[in-house]
């Protein structure tokens, strides 16, 4: 999937830089639907290696509506940036966006293990990596980065809205019975009513929705399937056989 959009920006380990990239790209971002027929969805997920040392970004593209995998990229890369609370995007995104670039299907709509506008300038990873590659684009995530909620209710599908600065900015969505809820959020090109309809579209028996699953699967622990793709070490990208 070679981009031929511009770069958003060139890439800064400063804070203060980041964060005034942040607050200068957020208004960017879409939240209305402005999204083509999917065929393709892909789910992005980022681990670690090396005690952070190495990033490690995954991208599993499925068909819609069957959600079959029909590819996979696993790329490592030496971490460009320290952890930074609020800035995570910074230090994950070059990872994602170099596994982009070797994919041979350009999916339509991407589901990312991360914030979009629920952080506090509106520009997590989610929404970051939308804006940059300029297409749809929903934050999955597992834990509240900022804002409040009410109690969710236990039903499946139920959700109440996340709020921080008297701004709606997420859906706090029940995906299974008795089980945690999930913080849904418009990453880029969609709204929020969209965004969680496709997160329960793409549900099967688990928690998360199958795209955002299988990328977790591969990025966020080292499996036996993803050992036997080391590559060259602690850097290189691999295209996963099916």
């Amino acid at each position: 999937m070679t981009s031929q959009r511009q770069p958003l920006h060139e890439w800064t380990i400063d804070p203060d830089s980041a964060i005034a990239l942040q607050k200068s790209l957020a208004p960017r971002i879409e939240c209305q639907d402005r999204i083509r027929e999917v065929e393709h969805i892909a789910g992005v997920d980022i681990g670690f290696e090396d005690s952070g040392e190495t990033t490690r970004a995954v991208i599993v593209v499925m068909r819609w509506p069957s959600l079959d995998i029909v590819e996979r990229v696993l790329h490592r890369t030496p971490t460009r940036m320290p952890y930074i609370p609020g800035l995570l995007s910074f230090r994950e995104l070059p990872a994602a966006l170099e596994a982009f670039e070797q994919l041979t299907i350009t999916p339509d709509l991407l589901m990312v293990d991360g914030m979009g506008i629920a952080h506090p300038r509106r520009l997590g990873i989610a929404a970051h990596l939308g804006l940059w590659l300029d297409i749809p684009a929903i934050g999955v995530g597992k834990s509240r980065l900022c804002g409040r909620h009410d109690e969710v209710p236990e039903a499946r599908g139920r959700w109440v809205p996340l709020v921080h600065r008297n701004e709606t900015i997420g859906a706090v969505l029940r995906t299974r019975e008795r089980v945690k809820p999930l913080y849904i959020s418009i990453g880029h090109r969609l709204s929020l009513e969209s965004s969680i309809d496709w997160v329960m579209q793409c549900l099967t028996r688990y928690k998360l929705p199958e795209p955002t699953r299988q990328a977790d699967r591969l990025a966020s622990r080292r499996t036996a399937e993803t050992r036997r793709f080391e590559g060259d070490g602690t850097t290189g990208q691999n295209v996963l056989p099916l």
